[in-house]
């Protein structure tokens, strides 16, 4: 989530961090407004969730790409890179895993109404279950698989599943050549229109088939193209201030436009699937990449001399993974606090992400201050 140990600070990373920060929290206020039951009783729910949803869908490729700037080629020996990396991951993972699967539990020990856990977390369903044994089934699937309650945790999987990969993906980058990193991203490029083509025109293909999952295109595919990007664009922007905004907003809107309609498309159908539903918001998409470059070479250009900015900044990136952990359990006071204040439907899901970023990034820095050692393995 956020990469620390440079001993150069990229202040301009740390802008970006920030804004896919905001972006994610905001895809999880976003959540009640495209499958709440409010929301398919509402159209003006749906409406502002897609216009909001489609903005927010490069939060997860900026972080890749993050990483991958920020990491290969890797310089550590895997060992030394595994334990660095996966332990600061997988210890805070684990805790917060165990915090969101007992917390039904817990509410049903406190006397609370299940409605609770309906309100907080979106996917819980009208009448979530608060036994033990449903908790205890959840955190029996830890090692496998998220569920309602740690929804957000899927990127965690993806993350380790990344720095797995990347010690043997770095041993290629650091000795290929600018044209192989080109010729790799072009067939990465390529395969990012796969799911179109899997829905518009054959459900098979590429050699795929019912005891074939993996096709002509597969080895390219996913987010290690994210992971090469961040890495080959880092000192590749050197286009004007006026010629990065042109581009940037031609990417953003072309991509946004897409996405948006797209995704408004789909869930006007009858009786589709939820793939089908987030067809047009995969992070794997054209239409993502075109607005998560755009964001990508514009904050790039950024400079910041303030002091206090650089400072905060920094401290933002220090609890970026602990923010991540954390906000899902804030989102759900989010929405109490904007309904309470009577905000209009079309401004709920920024003030809420506005809120529920303040809220959480108080709450992780001030533990830090407090308890930095036990921050370290609670907060990463």
């Amino acid at each position: 989530m956020a990469e620390r140990g440079n001993t150069s600070r990229i202040v301009w990373a740390d802008v970006l961090r920030l804004i896919a920060i905001l972006m994610v929290i905001g895809i999880h206020c976003s959540d009640p407004f495209n499958v709440s039951p409010e929301a398919r009783a509402n159209p003006e729910y749906n409406f502002w969730g897609s216009i909001y949803g489609a903005f927010l869908r490069p939060c997860v490729p900026l972080f890749v790409m993050l990483t991958g700037m920020l990491l290969l080629p890797v310089k550590q020996d895997i060992g030394q890179f595994y334990k660095k990396r996966l332990l600061r991951v997988a210890v805070p993972f684990v805790v917060w895993s165990l915090l969101y699967n007992l917390f039904p539990w817990m509410t049903g020990i406190l006397g609370w109404d299940s409605s609770v856990l309906s309100a907080m977390f979106p996917y819980a369903g009208e009448a979530p279950s608060q036994a033990f044994e449903s908790s205890w089934q959840n955190i029996l699937m830890i090692p496998f698989n998220f569920n309602t309650y740690t929804v957000p945790l899927w990127y965690i999987y993806m993350l380790i599943g990344l720095y797995l990969y990347m010690p043997f993906f770095s041993a290629w980058v650091g000795q290929a050549s600018e044209r192989q990193k080109r010729i790799f991203l072009s067939i990465w490029f390529i395969s990012l229109f796969l799911p179109y083509c899997q829905e518009y025109i054959m459900p098979n293909i590429g050699g795929t088939c019912a005891w074939n999952d993996f096709g002509v295109l597969y080895y390219f595919s996913g987010f290690s193209g994210y992971l090469l990007l961040g890495h080959y664009l880092k000192d590749k922007n050197r286009l004007s201030w006026k010629n990065t905004i042109a581009l940037s907003v031609v990417c953003l809107v072309a991509g946004y436009a897409i996405t948006y309609c797209g995704f408004r498309h789909m869930t006007a159908q009858e009786g589709i699937t939820e793939r089908q539903v987030e067809l047009f918001f995969l992070y794997c998409s054209p239409n993502v990449l075109l607005m998560t470059i755009a964001w990508y070479l514009l904050v790039q250009k950024i400079e910041i001399k303030s002091g206090e900015m650089t400072a905060a900044l920094s401290n933002i990136t220090k609890c970026g993974l602990g923010i991540y952990m954390i906000h899902y359990f804030v989102v759900g006071i989010g929405y109490g606090v904007v309904d309470a204040m009577d905000v209009p439907v079309s401004l709920r899901i920024p003030v809420t992400a506005f809120l529920v970023f303040l809220v959480s990034w108080g709450i992780v820095s001030s533990f830090y201050k407090i308890c930095p050692k036990a921050a370290k393995w609670i907060m990463g």
